[in-house]
Formats: C-alpha cells, structure tokens, sequence
C-alpha cells in the first residue's frame, strides 16, 4: 500500500497492518504560477496573512483571529484574509465581535483560479490547525506560490516545512507563540522572502510527474 505520509501511515498501519510506501500527495506546480496575478483591491502596502481552510474547529482560525487582534494593535498596517467555505465558529465569532477587529476579509469558497490568486495577493500563509491533519496539502500550495509559512507544529505539517527553512513551526493552541512567529517575518521582510524562495524550491518534490514517477517505480518493484 502507499500512505502519503507518517501520519497516514500510522493510521492506516493501526487499522491494516501492512507495509505501506510513503509517497506524498502532488500538486499542480505551474497552477499558481499561471494565476499568480494578486488581488488589485489588496495591492495597498498592507501585509496580508492568508489563511486557507475550511472553517472548522480543527483548523484553529481562532487562534490566528487571537493572535491577528494582539498583532493590529502594534502593527495597524496588515489584514487577514480568510478563505474557504463554512461558519466561523462561536470563539471566532466572539474575538471578531470583542475585539472589533479591522481588516479582517472573509472571502468564503472559491474557484482553483482565484484561489491562486489569494496566494499570490498574500505575503504570509498561516495554518494554525490543531491537529489530525495527514498530509498538509495547502502548506504545498502556499510554497508552490512563493510565500513563507507559519503553522502549528503538528504531524503532517512539521513533515512538510522544516521550522527556519520555508517557514515558521509554533506550538499549537498557542496563540502568544503564533503571534511571535507571525510579527517575526511581518517586521522581516527580507526574512520572509527567503522562506518563500525555499519553500519555492522544496515544493519541486510534490510536483505531479515527480510523485507520479515514485508511485510507478513502487508499483513495478509490487509486480516485480
């Protein structure tokens, strides 16, 4: 069998004793590149935070929404952008609403083209999930598009970005570290920019045809 990473591993090897290949899930590369164009309406000078993912509980908005809030009070110039379909939960709704915050765009589902467009508008990604997560797939998009990551240090995330290299790893539930790692690379740009260049690099090992040559040589030596 093929797991697509440790995590996965361990959860099907739970369930279905086996030997199993860990052979990472592929993107589309050369997507983002194509629909790279940003958002005109964001091009304003503010640093924009992305956050990808449906709005559940498990993917943790409210401790980047926590952490955004300790942020805007020192640093007035960045927004939050925040993508994917779904309700902001009762804790997220209660820190929007306590702390009245600004800039805060929820842009709800969209299409893989404008979705693209989002990474490219942003000039940090953010993941603060919490945790079951097997394979971080949009910790790959964001590095396909360049930009430097911050996000939870948990399985299926810390096996994708090495912590210093194409990004920033915290803690998660930690909203005072996630702050800390988010104002580290608002106040760096140059910083930043490096993350995104190497995370532009590493993501050369999730590109289709890469992936797709791995599964066909695991599948010869099964047949072999």
């Amino acid at each position: 069998g093929i797991a697509v990473s440790q995590a996965a591993y361990r959860y099907v090897h739970n369930a279905f004793p086996a030997n199993y290949k860990i052979i990472p899930n592929g993107i589309d590369v050369d997507h983002f590149a194509r629909h790279s164009t940003p958002w005109p309406q964001y091009q304003d000078g503010k640093t924009s935070i992305l956050f990808v993912g449906r709005l559940e509980k498990r993917k943790g908005l409210k401790y980047l929404l926590e952490a955004y809030g300790r942020l805007k009070w020192d640093l007035p110039n960045i927004r939050l952008l925040v993508v994917g379909p779904g309700t902001p939960d009762r804790d997220s709704f209660r820190i929007l609403g306590a702390r009245g915050l600004e800039d805060v765009v929820f842009a709800g589902k969209v299409s893989a083209e404008d979705l693209a467009r989002y990474y490219a508008t942003a000039n940090i990604f953010c993941s603060p999930a919490t945790g079951a997560e097997s394979f971080g797939i949009v910790l790959v998009e964001a590095m396909a598009a360049g930009r430097p990551i911050v996000a939870s240090d948990i399985e299926g995330y810390n096996g994708i970005v090495s912590h210093g290299q194409e990004g920033l790893l915290f803690p998660r539930k930690d909203p005072e570290a996630l702050t800390k790692s988010l104002s580290l690379l608002i106040e760096n740009p140059q910083l930043a920019r490096r993350m995104g260049a190497k995370g532009r690099q590493t993501v050369e090992k999730y590109r289709w045809s890469v992936v797709a040559s791995q599964v066909e040589d695991y599948y010869e030596d099964c047949l072999r």
